[in-house]
């Protein structure tokens, strides 16, 4: 029998599916909600903003008659939030896929902290989704599930090693962010090693989604909404850039091909732009050593531990 090919246009039924994504109020994490709802799915979209999520629910329900949709709210910088969040979660059923989407793209200009003293970009982009996925780890076993985690192709350009975790020195909003990529890659690549380790029968998964701008985005109420300038620059971009609908097709791919295994790295084909496809690991992530390190500072940062016996045995 031929398997059918994989079209980001017309997905496969996901009907009996259910899928957490964070971030869904905006940008990437709207929109593979909205592709993952279109197929059939029960999406339950999280954000931290209750008007924000609330707006784009309805703008989802809206776009697709018949969603089968939730809302929850996280706010990945807050251990509480994220405590709470999850008891929520392990009370709701199957939980099939977790896409860890949610962060800050633009990082202020000097650092900042959370309320428990975490560098607020790091917090939110990598050690909350940290937390959370030990959080599910259980439920998600229990599905045979997947956690897909956020990267960024940044982390070829400026490969910064994360010796300093919290950028207590030499901060910048640009290393802040590749820096969170950078953690957030080497988790997910970790964490994939440590669950066959332990025989959880869980994938993990990274992706990148390109270079994809909301100027080159459809408009949306309370989703999407660039500025005329930012419409102008973003389409004079047009041959190395791509829509945030176009950038969530390889996310979207990570949680629901049954086809791709735990530990792959997957992007759009060419690199900024195209059909989702696996890609070749950047440098700065293939050391094991490295990802140990990095798997050890955000055991020890956020106080968590996964529950990897508890998980093997889940089913």
């Amino acid at each position: 029998m031929t398997r059918r090919r994989w079209d980001p246009e017309s997905l496969p039924d996901l009907s009996g599916q259910s899928y957490l994504v964070t971030g869904s109020n905006a940008g990437l994490g709207y929109f593979a909600s909205e592709q993952l709802a279109r197929a059939g799915a029960h999406v339950i979209m999280s954000g931290r903003n209750p008007k924000r999520l609330s707006a784009a629910r309805a703008t989802l329900a809206g776009r697709v008659p018949g969603a089968d949709i939730e809302s929850l709210i996280i706010d990945t910088a807050k251990p509480g939030s994220i405590r709470s969040a999850a008891a929520s979660l392990r009370t709701r059923g199957p939980l099939d896929g977790v896409l860890l989407n949610a962060g800050i793209v633009h990082p202020p200009r000097r650092r900042e902290t959370t309320s428990d003293g975490a560098e607020v970009v790091l917090a939110t982009n990598a050690l909350g989704h940290f937390a959370l996925a030990g959080e599910l780890l259980v439920p998600l076993a229990r599905s045979g599930g997947r956690m897909v985690w956020l990267g960024s192709m940044s982390i070829s350009l400026t490969p910064y090693d994360p010796v300093d975790l919290q950028l207590t020195e030499g901060y910048s909003g640009w290393r802040a962010y590749v820096q969170s990529k950078v953690v957030t890659t080497a988790l997910g690549l970790e964490a994939d090693r440590r669950l066959r380790e332990h025989g959880v029968p869980v994938d993990s998964v990274v992706v990148h989604p390109g270079y994809s701008t909301s100027g080159r985005t459809i408009g949306l109420h309370g989703v999407n909404q660039p500025s005329k300038i930012t419409r102008f620059v973003d389409n004079l971009q047009t041959p190395f850039t791509q829509s945030k609908e176009r950038g969530a097709w390889p996310l979207v791919r990570a949680l629901a091909d049954p086809s791709i295994g735990g530990g792959q790295f997957w992007g759009p084909r060419y690199l900024v732009k195209g059909d989702p496809r696996q890609a070749r690991l950047p440098k700065i992530v293939r050391d094991p050593e490295r990802l140990a390190r990095i798997w050890d500072a955000c055991e020890a940062a956020t106080r968590t531990r996964w529950p990897f016996a508890a998980a093997s045995v889940a089913r």
